[in-house]
Formats: C-alpha cells, sequence, structure tokens
C-alpha cells in the first residue's frame, strides 16, 4: 500500500466547536448592539480572530479604537475558552475515530491543519493528541485560508509532497486552500455550499474504509477543478 499524508481540519471536521464560536461572538456582537445570527457564524468559519470580529464591526457599521478591539478579541477568546474548557471525548464527531483509527492501521501520515490557536488544548481535552504525526495550528502560520500556507506546512511535517496529501474541511476557505496546494479536498457538510471540492461527504459516517483505500492507491485521484 502507497503512503498519503492525510491532513485534518479541527472546527466542524473533527469536533464541533463552530457552536462555541457563535455563542461567543453573539455575546460580543449583542453587546455592541450588533445583531449576530447562524447564518454570519458560517462566515467566519476558517476565519481568523482578526477578521472575524473586522466583519462583524463592518455588519454592525461600528468602528472601534485599537485598545478597544484588542480588548474585545481577548475577552472573546476567554469566554470560548471557557466553553472548550469542559469538552470531553463525547464532542468528537461521529465516525472521526473509526477513520483514526483505520490511517493508523495502514501506517499512513495523519496532520492536523487548523486556523484555531486553541487547536492542541482541544485535540488534549477529547484525548485525540496522540492520532496525529504532526500538527500545524493558527500559531504556526501567517496567512490565513484560503492561502493554502497551513496545509504546506502539514504536507512538510509528515515529509510529504503536496500533491500525495488529502485534506479534510467543512469550509469553503478551506477547500480553496486544499485544492491550491494542489491536495485532494474533501468536503464534509453539505454539497451545495462545498462544491469546489473534489469529492464531498456529509459527514464521515457517508465515508467508506474502500474509498480511503482507494485514495492511498491511487485509484481516486484529484478532479480538474
Amino acid at each position: 500500500m502507497n503512503k498519503k499524508g492525510f491532513i485534518f481540519d479541527l472546527d466542524g471536521v473533527i469536533v464541533d466547536t463552530a457552536k462555541y464560536h457563535f455563542l461567543a461572538w453573539r455575546k460580543l456582537a449583542n453587546g455592541l448592539g450588533i445583531d449576530f445570527t447562524h447564518e454570519e457564524n458560517e462566515q467566519l468559519k476558517g476565519v481568523s480572530r482578526v477578521r472575524s470580529l473586522e466583519k462583524i464591526l463592518e455588519w454592525g457599521g461600528k468602528t472601534l479604537s485599537e485598545e478597544e478591539f484588542t480588548r474585545l478579541m481577548a475577552k472573546k477568546n476567554e469566554e470560548y475558552l471557557g466553553y472548550i474548557n469542559k469538552m470531553d471525548a463525547s464532542e468528537i464527531l461521529p465516525d472521526v475515530n473509526r477513520v483514526l483509527e483505520f490511517l493508523s492501521e495502514k501506517n499512513q501520515g495523519v496532520a492536523l491543519g487548523s486556523a484555531s490557536k486553541n487547536a492542541r488544548p482541544i485535540l488534549e481535552k477529547v484525548n485525540l493528541l496522540d492520532k496525529f504525526n504532526a500538527i500545524v495550528d493558527g500559531n504556526d502560520v501567517s496567512k490565513a485560508k484560503p492561502d493554502p500556507e497551513v496545509f504546506l506546512i502539514g504536507a512538510k511535517l509528515l515529509n510529504m509532497r503536496p500533491e500525495d496529501c488529502v485534506v479534510f474541511e467543512d469550509s469553503v476557505a478551506g477547500i480553496q486552500a486544499a485544492n491550491k496546494a494542489d491536495m485532494i479536498s474533501i468536503g464534509i457538510g453539505e454539497k451545495d455550499v462545498l462544491h469546489e471540492a473534489d469529492y464531498v461527504f456529509k459527514d464521515f459516517t457517508e465515508m467508506s474504509e474502500e474509498f480511503i483505500e482507494a485514495i492511498v492507491s491511487d485509484k481516486v485521484t484529484k478532479k480538474i477543478n
């Protein structure tokens, strides 16, 4: 069997921390007199904390001093950390463990490629830290998705060529980053949202081990986007 590199996003792929981001951003936005909906939260997926707050302020037509901007970012993160500190293995999304176990058994390279600066503590909380050969998070990158930096660093840490890597992503920006890196992009979520992905599954329960084996043996390849 060939060797490939499998790079997982965190939020919305391994665990659903989007709900905690939503609660923390909504509290911050409401405190500024700005409405914040689930639809708007979708637009913040895979987006840095700085850019997320900028977008919320744009939607509300508000401006803040640099000092207040920095204070609110820290406050939002504290609020979010309060939620993730209570996380445990029950929050791992369906069949993620099965796929990780299968990749481990087949001796494939497994990395995390996430914009989150809290990726390591989250993986510790849900007891998955030892499942990854490499972790790249928001502390390791300077460019946000759709820039492919996070995935290219992941490939390098796995000692794999980008074209031999596969990315699991739930955000449009993440899929675009994977495509720019010339990696097989697999969307986890809705087909109409993630239509730029090479393949889309609603979640890992829909993904067979035969499909993963076919990727490893080059029977499933990147589609031309």
